[in-house]
């Protein structure tokens, strides 16, 4: 048994014990308060307040495409949608049944409102109609206070005045997809819309344009209790391409039901001035929403519609290379314009047999009748002696085997082969025979028609490495482009060109029948019509198979390049016609069609119509010089 004395110290150890805990818990607190206010307290209050504050990004206006012309050719147009809170709504079946009865709801859509409403806060609005018209919303907003909940804002959507005609080089807007998230955040909006082809593509941080920012105050869940600060941002610039719509319109109706590509290039300075595909497509209903059923006919068509064959598609350019042959044949000093083979028909190499187009052959025949008549023979001759590195060497030159850098996603290379491709691709060496092939533009040649168009450029400017493009004004800074003169001797070019000159009208050029009548409007050219498949010798003892009795993938496709006018060169075209057959009776005759709309337009009504057209679509209109050399007929 203790005595009191001995409780009363272990009592008081005790209580030292308990005080010196107590003391060590509140300096440690301390300690740690004094962190947290004085130390860090600038950080802590930066934290909170960011909790506190929001930042909400809005999504910019995008900026306006315009043709040379100032038409337009992607604008925004505004439209409604509808929206629900459901917390204010309370009875959301309720309301939803009474905005049906005004604006009808698909069963579909009904269950996609209530389900994401049950996945989000009660206070988020849930969006219920979208891209209403001006009617609909009328009745809408005539019924608002009957419908708790319920509110409409102006939202904007893409239009393309042109549709079809331009889907290819304008391209169409979509949503963001999972794999073009980079991290920012105004990738994320609902509402944003980024280029997913064509100018919209390729200059989309132009037209996109820099988001508002809006700083709000909420409270612990999230609500917005008041917005603290606005930031505009900016609407994305406008873009003025160089394409003519009415041009554009024209080619792409000239080609009708035929499927293929054609180009018209301004050949002094590269502009586009029309670049179409066919099938084409209506660029519209991306922007108006395409279910899935709609999107798996479009990309899985045979045809290709989506497929911009005008810079994507790759054809052999069969006899419309010869010029690329003659040139090099003419600079190694193989050949010159004089110097004349004889064709019977037929060019023989060891156990092969090289065949003309022309049973019988063309006699003797020198440079200039060579490409008028397009005989085989001749280039057979001339592309042995020269050599395939030699004839890729100069198309090179020309726009070959490389993709042309104009300013749209997706163009292809082309394929301009060499003994070193052969032997790095196959393992094998190359052969003879397939230099004279390739001399005739067969074999391992590829060249999609922007590249045929770029040659022929190139060919009746005298010389300039003109590039294409289809951007001509961003904003409203001018794109200037000046192209250097290539090292091809200017007579050889001369040569070439009057070659091409004997294709429309000598009395034997291949495309005589598809001259342009008016004089002063007449075109230079060259025809084309590569074979898809091989004529076997069975055939050719048999006689001429027609390509119309062939299945159409089996028929050859019709090419033709041309330029006009004849004394001062101003527009380049190309045509390629999937499957087409005779190059001077289906490519030839489109080509001149095209080259003479765009040589006859009259700028007065151009002018006229683009000024309409850009004021109903709200954005500036760059008119071009009302002496624009594009409009001049040459004489």
């Amino acid at each position: 048994m203790t005595s009191p004395q001995e409780d009363r110290q272990r009592f008081t150890r005790r209580a030292l014990l308990i005080g010196g805990v107590k003391a060590a818990l509140f300096a440690g607190l301390g300690a740690r308060m004094y962190q947290l206010q004085v130390l860090k307290g600038e950080r802590y209050q930066m934290l909170a307040d960011d909790n506190r504050v929001n930042v909400q990004f809005l999504a910019p206006r995008r900026g306006v495409i315009l043709d040379r012309f100032g038409r337009p050719l992607a604008l925004n147009r505004r439209t409604y949608r509808v929206l629900i809170t459901p917390e204010a709504a309370k009875d959301l079946d309720a309301a939803l049944d009474k905005l049906h009865a005004i604006v009808p709801i698909a069963p579909e859509e009904r269950e996609r409102i209530l389900r994401q409403a049950g996945r989000n806060a009660k206070f988020v609005a849930v969006t219920t109609h979208e891209h209403l018209e001006w009617e609909a919303i009328a009745r809408v907003s005539a019924h608002m206070p009957t419908l708790p909940g319920v509110d409409v804002v102006e939202i904007s959507q893409r239009i393309y005045p042109e549709a079809a005609a331009s889907a290819h080089p304008i391209g169409y807007v979509g949503p963001v997809a999972k794999e073009e998230l980079t991290g920012a955040p105004v990738l994320s909006l609902p509402d944003l819309r980024i280029g997913k082809a064509g100018v919209e593509r390729a200059h989309d941080l132009a037209l996109r344009g820099v988001a508002a920012q809006s700083k709000v105050e909420v409270n612990a869940v999230g609500r917005v209790v008041r917005e603290l600060e606005r930031d505009p941002g900016a609407s994305g610039e406008t873009l003025v391409s160089t394409i003519d719509a009415r041009l554009q319109q024209f080619v792409q109706n000239r080609m009708g039901e035929d499927t293929g590509g054609a180009v018209v290039m301004d050949v002094e300075t590269g502009d586009v001035l029309a670049l179409a595909s066919n099938p084409s497509y209506d660029p519209n209903i991306f922007t108006q929403g395409l279910d899935e059923a709609a999107w798996t006919a479009l990309s899985t068509d045979p045809a290709a519609p989506l497929n911009n064959k005008a810079i994507a598609g790759q054809y052999a350019p069969g006899s419309t290379f010869k010029m690329m042959v003659a040139l090099a044949a003419l600079e190694t000093g193989v050949i010159t314009p004089r110097k004349a083979f004889h064709c019977n028909g037929v060019h023989k190499l060891g156990a092969g047999r090289f065949h003309c187009w022309r049973r019988g052959g063309h006699g003797w025949v020198a440079l200039h009748d060579a490409i008028a008549q397009s005989c085989d023979v001749f280039f057979y001759e001339i592309s042995r002696k020269v050599g395939i590195d030699k004839i890729a060497e100069m198309s090179r030159r020309f726009g070959f085997g490389a993709p042309t850098g104009i300013d749209l996603p997706s163009e292809s290379s082309g394929l301009m082969p060499t003994k070193d491709w052969k032997r790095a691709r196959y393992k094998q060496a190359w052969h003879i025979g397939e230099t004279l092939i390739a001399g005739i533009g067969q074999g391992f040649v590829l060249a999609t028609p922007l590249q045929l168009a770029v040659m022929t450029a190139r060919l009746a400017n005298g010389g300039l490495a003109v590039e294409p493009r289809v951007l001509r004004m961003q904003g409203d800074a001018e794109l200037a482009t000046q192209a250097p003169r290539m090292d091809v001797a200017a007579s050889h070019l001369a040569a070439i060109r009057d070659a091409m000159r004997g294709v429309m009208t000598d009395y034997e050029g291949t495309a005589r029948k598809a001259q342009i009548p008016d004089r002063a409007l007449r075109m230079g050219g060259k025809t084309g019509t590569s074979q898809v498949r091989r004529i076997t010798r069975e055939e050719r003892r048999r006689g001429v198979i027609k390509n119309e009795d062939l299945p159409r993938k089996e028929r050859d496709h019709s090419l033709f390049v041309g330029y006009a006018p004849l004394d001062r060169p101003r527009y380049a075209c190309a045509v390629v016609v999937e499957h087409g057959g005779s190059g001077s009776q289906v490519a030839a005759p489109m080509a001149r069609d095209i080259l003479l709309e765009a040589q006859t337009r009259r700028s007065a009504d151009w002018l006229k119509g683009a000024a309409n057209d850009g004021a109903r679509a709200e954005a500036p209109s760059h008119a071009p010089d009302a002496g624009s050399r594009l409009f001049r007929r040459r004489g």
